[in-house]
């Protein structure tokens, strides 16, 4: 049974860093693209970041220079180390699974992308 439960979310204030951490079990993540999405409240989920199998990484435009994605093989977790935050970044943050052995696509941009999910942290930024 695949399980992905996210860690490291709080209240941070704008310009602040924190670091989210997504820990795996019952799957070996070094096989599969790893994503990480969030949903503000009355929007829809939106993608952050994803690393595929093979360490490329791709991010959106508003998180582009201030969001690193990463991952540790050996302790089957992927990280989101997260700075120069925002107000606007204030989401439930999920990081999910993809599709094993795949390079990237504008699939993996997307929600349906992605098989398996956690339940979610929350990130609050204030100003």
């Amino acid at each position: 049974q695949v399980r992905l439960v996210e860690s490291g979310g709080g209240l941070v204030q704008a310009g602040g860093s924190l670091r989210l951490s997504c820990a795996a079990s019952g799957l070996t993540i070094r096989n599969y693209a790893m994503g990480w999405f969030r949903q503000a409240p009355g929007r829809e989920r939106e993608f952050v970041a994803t690393i595929t199998w093979t360490n490329n990484t791709v991010y959106a435009d508003s998180v582009k220079g201030r969001f690193t994605v990463s991952r540790d093989n050996a302790k089957n977790t992927v990280y989101l180390q997260m700075s120069s935050l925002k107000p606007e970044d204030t989401a439930v943050y999920s990081c999910a699974q993809g599709s094993p052995f795949r390079a990237y696509s504008n699939a993996l941009s997307l929600p349906a992308g992605y098989n398996y999910w956690g339940q979610g942290t929350q990130v609050t930024v204030s100003s």
